[in-house]
């Protein structure tokens, strides 16, 4: 603990610490010279002096405690100080929503161990690394729904993002439900930029239930002026279960012309990510093109940490003091 505390003390006045090396020097001085400071008178045996007690073991000991306490006397003129240092993170940030499919066909391993891990982890830096924006979750497979609402608790949605998995909603792919969620969860933001990153693996799959349609869904984001970037996940030929059952996802699996249309009409951008790396690179892509004005503020403050030196230097002076005036007491 000591250690620690001495570890973030920091020296004002640096300059007088040179000083200390003068301690040895007295040191020195004082046992040189000890032995014509003392009186001397004649007996007929030295005997009796070549006694060991612990009294002439000890009576040195008042002069080390004053070396101490000029020691603490120099420390405390050094003004011994604890920096504090404090940093708030200010800022206009943007409003975000992660609107990522959740359906079954995300377990495809052509990303380790899966695509719906990896995005987890992706999603999960991205957020990081937004420190000052409104971030929300929307999922979907065969339906949508608002997992998380915007928010600058981020910790909370991590938390969310990483119990992320397959089979939470019902089966299918409802891209368009998808989006229009993310852009009702949107309505009420009075950022100047509003962004969905639309995550999705596969094409429109719809439940008889489907209400809203990609187009339409386009259309609403469209009409609120939402910007929308979309990301196409997946390699051509992997193994994927649908419904349970295995099959081979070709190319045309993933519905990139809707993606990319998706994204075009709505001021945004369409990425492919064919592996973990790609996916990361487009979520720094984002970032870089979607900057928040942010601004960090420091304050440094100190603390004066002189007082407990001179309480040191005190304590030893007087116990230097009790001792050469009683137990340690020479003559003459």
């Amino acid at each position: 603990m000591l250690y620690d505390w001495f570890q973030h003390i920091e020296f004002k006045y640096v300059w007088l610490l040179p000083f200390l090396l003068g301690l040895p020097v007295i040191a020195w001085f004082y046992f040189r010279t000890s032995v014509w400071r003392k009186a001397s008178f004649k007996v007929s045996t030295s005997e009796a002096f070549k006694v060991k007690t612990i009294k002439n073991r000890l009576i040195h000991f008042p002069f080390w405690l004053r070396l101490l306490a000029i020691g603490s006397v120099i420390l405390a003129l050094a003004r011994p100080q604890l920096r504090n240092v404090e940093s708030n993170t200010k800022g206009q940030g943007i409003d975000i929503i992660l609107c990522m499919d959740v359906s079954g066909s995300m377990l495809s391993a052509d990303f380790y161990p899966n695509r719906l891990e990896v995005s987890k982890q992706m999603a999960a830096e991205f957020v990081r690394s937004r420190p000052v924006d409104q971030i929300g979750l929307v999922i979907f497979s065969g339906e949508s729904y608002s997992l998380f609402p915007l928010s600058t608790d981020h910790s909370t949605l991590l938390e969310q993002i990483n119990n992320l998995r397959s089979g939470m909603l019902m089966d299918g792919t409802v891209i368009g439900e998808g989006l229009a969620t993310s852009v009702e969860r949107l309505a009420s933001s009075k950022a100047k930029t509003r962004v969905i990153i639309l995550l999705t693996d596969g094409n429109e799959q719809p439940p008889e239930t489907r209400v809203i349609d990609p187009i339409t869904g386009l259309e609403i984001a469209r009409a609120k002026g939402v910007k929308v970037y979309t990301i196409g996940m997946g390699v051509a030929g992997t193994s994927i279960q649908e419904k349970g059952v295995p099959r081979s996802q070709s190319s045309s699996f993933l519905d990139e012309t809707l993606l990319r249309r998706i994204a075009a009409q709505t001021g945004g951008e369409y990425f492919r990510a064919v592996d973990k790396e790609s996916l990361q690179d487009i979520y720094r892509q984002i970032d870089r093109l979607e900057r928040s004005e942010v601004q960090i503020v420091t304050r440094t403050r100190f603390e004066e940490e002189y007082v407990y030196f001179i309480i040191v230097a005190l304590f030893f002076l007087t116990l230097e003091i009790i001792l050469s005036y009683t137990l340690l007491r020479t003559f003459p």
